[in-house]
């Protein structure tokens, strides 16, 4: 009796050692690798064409007088400059909700991605994040990270109902930290609180009451989906009321740069208009040489006053390479 108990056990050992070595007892055995909330390998596959200075993050830190510059661009300026190479640049501003409508938005693109949540993968992303060092509840993680200049742009799948990304409290948050705004496709609430702000801007797809619930972080600084287009971090975003244009870093001081040399063109071809010195055939073609030393005449004569910098147009007025 006894050696059959030895036996039974010895037995019982090894169905357990075979069930421990098989393929799916092997799995479980396996130590399970965490989910990676923020990569700076993916900011870096972003934005491989940049060769300045980066964040610590790894996006890349576009100068602030890019930004400034910026703002003087339209959405069709910037657009143009970007369709060919980047055709998915660009959301409309149909849909939306806007803050301050006459407000632009400027800034370095900082990303996060929501989507509706699953109870397993969201305790291992608040695993994680509580390993790192991240504080209190997952919305407030990519505000956290956000730099002067920055803009937090947040896929929140259109959610509003429950799918409200800040409040009032966030909010002063974000622009305390940012000195910008935000563009959430996704849900605010304590709208009277954001709206008092000053200098705070937002692009949202409603408001509503509720508070965040069923939602969960999955990434930061990842590529995501705005509408129609694709905003990936260390983007420069240009927001205005017809739309929104994320420029890659390393076409942010071209897209400037055609534009200014677009508006100070239209300047001088309505002044000349009005004067009745050339016809709308003469300024809407390639120009003659003629008109082309009356512009740079033009440019000399009033290069105090337009709105473009000083510098940015003693440059033009060097260059042979454009049909100036």
């Amino acid at each position: 009796m006894a050696r059959f108990q030895i036996y039974g056990l010895v037995g019982l050992l090894i169905v357990l050692a075979g069930f421990c070595l098989a393929p799916g007892g092997q799995e479980q055995a396996e130590a399970v690798k965490p989910p990676v909330i923020a990569s700076r390998d993916i900011v870096l596959n972003c934005t491989p064409q940049w060769t300045g200075p980066r964040m610590e993050d790894g996006r890349p830190l576009v100068p602030d007088s890019i930004l400034e510059r910026m703002r003087n661009v339209s959405i069709t300026q910037a657009w143009g400059t970007l369709i060919r190479q980047y055709p998915n640049c660009y959301e409309t501003g149909i849909g939306w909700s806007i803050l301050r409508p006459d407000e632009t938005i400027v800034g370095r693109v900082l990303t996060a991605q929501y989507m509706p949540s699953h109870p397993d993968y969201n305790r291992a992303i608040m695993a994680q994040g509580k390993a790192e060092g991240r504080i209190g509840s997952s919305n407030s993680w990519p505000i956290d990270m956000l730099q002067n200049g920055d803009v937090y742009v947040a896929d929140g799948f259109g959610k509003v109902l429950d799918g409200t990304l800040i409040g009032d409290n966030l909010a002063n948050a974000i622009y305390a930290r940012s000195g910008n705004g935000v563009i959430f496709d996704a849900g605010v609430r304590d709208l009277e609180g954001i709206e008092a702000i000053e200098g705070f801007n937002a692009w949202y797809k409603g408001a509503d009451p509720s508070y965040l619930q069923n939602v969960m972080l999955t990434a930061i600084n990842v590529p995501i989906r705005i509408g129609r287009a694709v905003a990936c971090p260390g983007d420069v975003v240009l927001a205005k009321r017809e739309g929104i244009v994320f420029i890659p870093p390393h076409l942010a001081e071209k897209v400037v740069t055609e534009a200014e040399a677009v508006t100070l063109r239209d300047m001088f071809g309505h002044q000349r208009l009005k004067e009745g010195k050339y016809t709308p055939g003469q300024i809407d073609t390639r120009w003659t040489p003629e008109i082309q030393e009356d512009f740079r005449g033009w440019l000399k004569v009033n290069i105090e006053t337009l709105p473009v910098p000083k510098e940015v147009i003693e440059e033009m007025l060097q260059s042979r390479t454009r049909n100036y």
